[in-house]
């Protein structure tokens, strides 16, 4: 199976009213499911033995690089973290949105008050909306990425103050 196969298979499932999709080869197993939580599904994950080699170039690795924090200001991650703020990190590849609509108010700005549950913004990834939740009670101190802007995997996109 090679990447157009799976890219094929993921615009099938996504144009259709399915909730769920598993195909399964002698050597490859792909399970797709909508509207589920996205932690407890990161967390239910288990590694794969080995991917395809044109599969696990396509996939993103955690950057380290300097984030923007505002028109031309940049801030290396490590320095603003101070050991005491909860980083909320992309678990996926995708666009992020700030709101719910283009004409909508931000889930959340800085000085926001957020508890376990709340949900900070969306990624876009193959035409399905995620809801990312903050996992802690705090204060938002940084959003880091603007709406609409492109984010990789590991990416920081808020900081909270747990104070």
């Amino acid at each position: 199976m090679d990447v157009k196969d799976i890219k094929k298979l993921l615009d099938a499932v996504a144009g259709a009213d399915v909730s769920e999709f598993t195909f399964e080869t002698g050597e490859y197993k792909l399970s797709l499911k909508r509207g589920i939580d996205l932690h407890q599904s990161v967390a239910q994950m288990s590694a794969p033995q080995q991917l395809p080699d044109a599969i696990s170039q396509l996939l993103p690795q955690p950057s380290q690089r300097p984030v923007l924090v505002s028109e031309g200001e940049r801030v290396e991650p490590e320095e603003e973290t101070g050991g005491h703020h909860v980083e909320v990190i992309a678990p996926i590849v995708g666009t992020f949105y700030s709101a719910p609509a283009p004409d909508a108010e931000p889930y959340v700005k800085v000085g926001d008050r957020v508890s376990a549950g709340t949900v900070l913004c969306i990624i876009e990834a193959m035409k399905l909306m995620n809801e990312i939740e903050a996992e802690t009670v705090g204060t938002v101190v940084e959003v880091l990425v603007r709406n609409e802007e492109p984010v990789e995997y590991g990416q920081v996109l808020f900081r909270i103050d747990p104070g």
